[in-house]
This record gives C-alpha cells, structure tokens and sequence, in this order.
C-alpha cells in the first residue's frame, strides 16, 4: 500500500501541459480513463484505511455526547480531508509515470 501521506503534490487543480498526457497512451480519452480508475483505486484504499483508523476510536456506547465530543474522530478525518484528492494523486502518478496500466485492446492476439 502507497503512503499517500507523504506524496508531495497539488492540493488544489492546476493547469498542466496537454502533450505530457499524449506521451504515455498515445490518446488523451484512454489517458482519462487511466486516471480515472486509478483515482477510484486511491480512493478506495483510502477509505478503507480512514474507516480503520476511525474504527480504532468508537466506543460501544450509542452516546450521543460521546459522539459529538470524540476529538480523536474528528481530527483524523480533518487530516484526511487535507489530503489531496484521489484524481490528483493519480495525476501526478500518471506524470511520474508510477502508474502501470495495459489496454488490451492494443495487444495483438498470439497464434497458437
């Protein structure tokens, strides 16, 4: 699993150069669908390990103060949500060319 943690890139959209998208696929549509399955990838892996770590702190209580007043919940989320989003994580993958993907489309089929 990625520590996404320490991936140092925009927190917000930039405006990027069109070409680095065409070098790796050849096509910008087959590049947006690259990035768009692995940004659900990231955001899955994510939400798994949020869920986890919010888990740790539930009580078996139904109170509602406690759920109100639980300051370890509401800081780790706070911290998730500083986190970049998942489709700019996949951008700069992508970018950095971190990301392995096939079309299978592309692949010529092999006699036997």
């Amino acid at each position: 699993m990625i520590d996404y943690k320490k991936i140092k890139t925009e927190t917000t959209a930039v405006t990027r150069q069109k070409d680095k998208f065409y070098e790796q696929t050849g096509n910008i549509y087959e590049t947006v669908v690259v990035l768009s399955k692995r940004a659900n990838q990231i955001e899955k892996e994510l939400k798994q390990e949020l869920d986890q770590k919010i888990a740790d702190f539930t009580t078996s209580n139904d109170n509602l103060e406690e759920v109100f007043e639980n300051r370890e919940q509401i800081e780790i989320a706070k911290f998730y949500e500083r986190l970049p989003k998942p489709s700019l994580l996949s951008v700069h993958e992508f970018i950095e060319e971190d990301i392995w993907f096939r079309n299978p489309h592309k692949e010529k089929p092999t006699d036997f």
